[in-house]
Order: C-alpha cells, then sequence, then structure tokens
C-alpha cells in the first residue's frame, strides 16, 4: 500500500520528525493568535508616540539571523537566564531543549507573520463602522468580537497560514534551543540536514518536498480566500 511504501522511505524517525513539526506549528500559531490578536488591535488603536519601538522588536525577527535570535532566547530561558531560572525558582521543569522551549522560540520567531497581517487588518477597518456600533450602545468588547473580528477575517486566515507556515521552516532558532533530540525536539528542517550530512538524498528529497508541497498549499488557500473576500465586497 501506499502508507508501506512512504513507510520505506521515509524512516520511523522522520515521521515522528514530521509529527513533531506539525505539533509545533499548530501550537505555536494559536499562541501567537491569542497573544498577537490584542497586540496588533492595540497597534492598530494606539496614538502613543513610541509605538514605533514595539512595532520594531515585533519586526526584528524579519532581519535578526535566525541563530542569532536563539542563542539569546537559550541564554533567557536556561538555569541561569532571566526566564529559565525563574521557572527554576519556581518549581517548573527547565525550558531549554524541551518541547516547550522551541514553542517559546517559535512564537518569538514567527511573531511578525502573525501580528503585521492582524495590524494592517484591523486598521482597515477604519473608525466608521465601530462609532456606529457605539452608537448603538454596543460595548467596546462587543464592537471588537463582532466588527472587528468578522471584518478582519482574511487578516486572520493571513496571520493563521503565515505563521503555521513559518514554523514549518524554521531551523535556526530550534536547533539552539532544542538541539537535536529525535521523538522530542528534532524537527523536519533538522531532520533534512542530517540526511543531506549522511548523503542520504532520497530520503531528503522526500521531507523536502513534503514541506514544499504543504507550504505551496497554505498560500494557495491564503489567496485563495483573500480574493474570495475581495470579490464578495460591494
Amino acid at each position: 500500500t501506499l502508507r508501506v511504501r512512504v513507510t520505506m522511505i521515509l524512516t520511523e524517525q522522520d515521521l515522528t520528525a514530521l509529527f513533531v513539526t506539525l505539533k509545533l506549528a499548530s501550537v505555536s500559531t494559536l499562541v501567537l493568535l491569542v497573544v498577537g490578536t490584542p497586540l496588533a488591535w492595540w497597534l492598530s488603536k494606539s496614538q502613543w508616540r513610541f509605538k514605533y519601538l514595539i512595532e520594531a522588536i515585533i519586526a526584528l525577527p524579519l532581519i535578526l539571523p535566525p541563530t542569532v535570535l536563539g542563542f539569546y532566547l537559550l541564554v533567557s530561558i536556561g538555569p541561569n537566564g532571566p526566564i529559565g531560572g525563574l521557572v527554576d525558582a519556581l518549581g517548573g521543569a527547565p525550558l531549554a531543549f524541551t518541547f516547550t522551549g522551541l514553542v517559546i522560540g517559535s512564537v518569538f520567531y514567527s511573531m511578525p507573520f502573525v501580528v503585521q497581517p492582524l495590524q494592517n487588518a484591523f486598521s482597515s477597518i477604519g473608525q466608521r463602522p465601530l462609532e456606529v456600533a457605539a452608537t448603538l450602545r454596543a460595548s467596546p468588547m462587543d464592537r471588537f468580537f463582532t466588527i472587528a473580528v468578522p471584518m478582519a477575517k482574511p487578516g486572520f486566515i493571513t496571520a493563521s497560514v503565515l505563521g503555521f507556515a513559518h514554523t514549518l521552516g524554521e531551523f535556526g532558532v530550534v536547533l539552539m534551543i532544542g538541539g537535536n533530540i529525535p521523538g522530542s525536539t528534532q524537527v523536519v528542517s533538522i531532520a533534512i540536514y542530517d540526511h543531506v550530512e549522511a548523503l542520504e538524498y532520497g530520503q531528503a528529497h522526500w521531507l523536502a518536498g513534503s514541506l514544499l508541497a504543504l507550504s505551496f498549499l497554505m498560500l494557495i488557500v491564503v489567496y485563495g480566500a483573500n480574493r474570495r473576500y475581495t470579490v464578495a465586497q460591494p
């Protein structure tokens, strides 16, 4: 069967790495939407003079080498770092070289790919729909969930897909924070690198091709959904 053939081409360790990668992308995207939505809303509405500093910090992973970001995150969440030390003092489990550490790194690394589309979507709404809802005595929370969120639907689709897809291809950050522990922190990008180092190009092709196809399909979803939304607008 097809499953038997795929299993023969991809080792059990490859399939485990694929599962860890999909799990990491799913969890990270969910966390990014929970954290990024209120942040993007504030950035789109705030008139704070130094708002650009927050925007610069969020956009930093776009130009910062992943290994640099991964190094400082490793130092921060390590046992002697401020975050790792606090977690250890509270009796928590270590964060470095764990799946939880990978999620933390992925959230920081993919933050601009979620926050920026949401911020742009919220900004495009304008004040008029919210002001009309306010005249009907809708509370700020009601205006956000009944007006802003539905009107920003394309932004949520773009943010979700880009955040998920960007996490799939992570290498430098996850390697610095999680290492290369099979079944725990080894993701597909690292597994591909291992196969190439071992001159196992066939298995590397299958893993790389899987990510290529998945990423392409997700981009099709983004552009297709946005096109349908644009056409549906009066």
